[in-house]
């Protein structure tokens, strides 16, 4: 690895990891404040579908109630219908017991903003240091003339030259483009030349 003046070459891991230990810390706290809290209210609730009715429409009720609390006499409120049709109309309802976990969720969320946050901090980092890593080459002058720049290129081959690391290969791949496209012009012209 090369040493550039004005960059910390070993000063961005130690941030990243630094900054990886404080979420992961902020995650663990998070998750033993909630564990030893009870399940909260809104974790747990009774869902009950009501259909059509006589004259009455389909209805939703839902509920924060225990499980065994879960069905259409406590989570049906107001009852819709009269004393003597309650039985009835709780037969036709579907009652079910619904649980989540915020813990986990509030996790997931943590973790994944933290991966965004770390990509953001990388991509801000590398936007700030590429301009200072780039040297200037001379082989990425302008293309002029095709005779011009088949004489200053010399061939590239893929197991030697320049190729070692992936900015650089991206760079030999867009000059072998730029080269082909060039000699499609040119035969593209002589052709035109020809036929005139």
């Amino acid at each position: 690895m090369h040493e550039y003046p004005g960059v910390m070459s070993s000063s961005f891991p130690k941030i990243l990891r630094t900054l990886v230990l404080v979420l992961m810390f902020l995650v663990v706290i998070e998750v033993i404040s909630h564990a030893r809290a009870d399940k909260s209210f809104e974790d747990v609730r009774c869902k009950c579908i009501c259909p059509p009715y006589r004259n009455i429409s389909g209805h939703i009720y839902n509920k924060n109630v225990s499980q065994k609390d879960c069905n259409c006499l406590h989570v049906v409120e107001p009852m819709p219908v009269p004393g003597h049709d309650v039985e009835a109309y709780c037969l036709l309802c579907e009652c079910k017991y619904e649980e989540r976990s915020s813990n986990t969720i509030k996790v997931t969320i943590i973790i994944y903003l933290s991966v965004v946050g770390a990509l953001l901090l990388y991509m801000l980092f590398l936007l700030l240091v590429d301009p200072l890593i780039r040297k200037h080459d001379p082989y990425t002058m302008p293309l002029q003339n095709e005779e011009d720049s088949e004489d200053l290129r010399p061939h590239v081959d893929g197991a030697q030259g320049r190729g070692n690391t992936v900015l650089e290969r991206v760079e030999g791949a867009q000059q072998r483009w730029k080269k082909q496209v060039q000699e499609q012009r040119k035969t593209v012209f002589d052709r035109h030349k020809l036929l005139s």
